[in-house]
């Protein structure tokens, strides 16, 4: 039976960590549940070896009859210039079935609901502290993001710490990336300690909370940690905290939604990308 409404692919960047993996699946679920005349299914680009592969969500698509998807990337940010871009990975996987068209949306961004899941993640890392203004006005947050070489990609992430930062009453929020790009963690926690430093009542309740600028665990994440632990070992003064990742929230599922719904809407899925445009993609270059 062919499907009448495109299929939904939600496509996560680079890991191969089983945590990532389920709570993509617990997405997908979500969806699946809510929306269930909307095909949808998941997985991950750009890693090896992954447990759960863009490749075979294209393939469980196909095979329940889908000919037209709209690919949805749970990205922050644009990953800037990577080894294999999103439509590279999603025209390989379609190759194997002729016909099927689809469609890549950008990066989902610091969209507001997303902010209001990071906002509750700063909350829950914080617990009983720094609920009252004057606690607040002594703490720093620092976003650190996946870093790119492409500078737009970056400026994404310190765009969100600034949509962060408003009305919150934090003494600041900073960024600073996991790789390629500056400043690495050790330096951004330094910039915080700095404003914590010139916050009103001066040094002595200094409090840092690292917020996870990524969707799920990976390998880039226990990256962050390690860089976060061996700072605070060094700067045993200040209360380092460390929030969780946006897992698979409920505004998540919704922003993935509107995203497919804007897409759908703009006829950008109308049909099958043509065979040149397919093969000119799964080459990385325009057709």
């Amino acid at each position: 039976m062919v499907t009448t409404r495109p299929a939904l692919l939600i496509a996560g960047h680079g890991t191969r960590h089983e945590g990532a993996a389920d709570a993509l699946r617990a997405l997908v679920g979500m969806l699946a549940e809510r929306h269930p005349d909307v095909p949808v299914a998941g997985g991950f680009f750009g890693a090896p070896a992954s447990p759960l592969p863009l490749s075979g969500a294209v393939d469980e698509l196909a095979a329940r009859g889908a000919d037209r998807l709209v690919v949805v990337p749970l990205l922050l940010a644009p990953t800037g210039t990577i080894r294999e871009t999103l439509p590279a990975a999603v025209a390989r996987a379609a190759a194997a079935h002729p016909g099927l068209g689809f469609v890549c949306g950008p990066a989902l961004g610091p969209h507001p609901r997303l902010l209001e899941v990071l906002g509750r993640r700063l909350d829950a890392a914080l617990g009983g502290g720094a609920r009252r203004p004057e606690d607040r006005a002594r703490t720093t947050v620092l976003l650190v993001g996946r870093g790119a070489a492409d500078p737009y990609a970056n400026a994404e992430v310190v765009r969100t710490a600034r949509l962060l930062w408003e009305g919150r009453g934090f003494a600041g929020v900073e960024s600073a990336f996991v790789t390629l790009a500056a400043p690495d963690v050790p330096a951004g926690l330094d910039r915080c300690r700095v404003l914590a430093a010139a916050a009103p009542g001066g040094p002595g309740t200094d409090r840092i909370v690292v917020l996870p600028g990524f969707f799920f665990a990976g390998d880039l994440l226990e990256r962050l940690w390690l860089q976060t632990e061996g700072w605070a070992a060094a700067h045993p003064w200040i209360e380092v905290l460390g929030a969780e990742p946006i897992g698979a929230a409920p505004e998540l599922a919704e922003v993935v939604m509107e995203r497919y719904r804007a897409t759908v809407a703009d006829g950008a899925a109308g049909g099958a990308l043509p065979d040149a445009a397919v093969a000119a993609a799964a080459a990385g270059s325009p057709a």
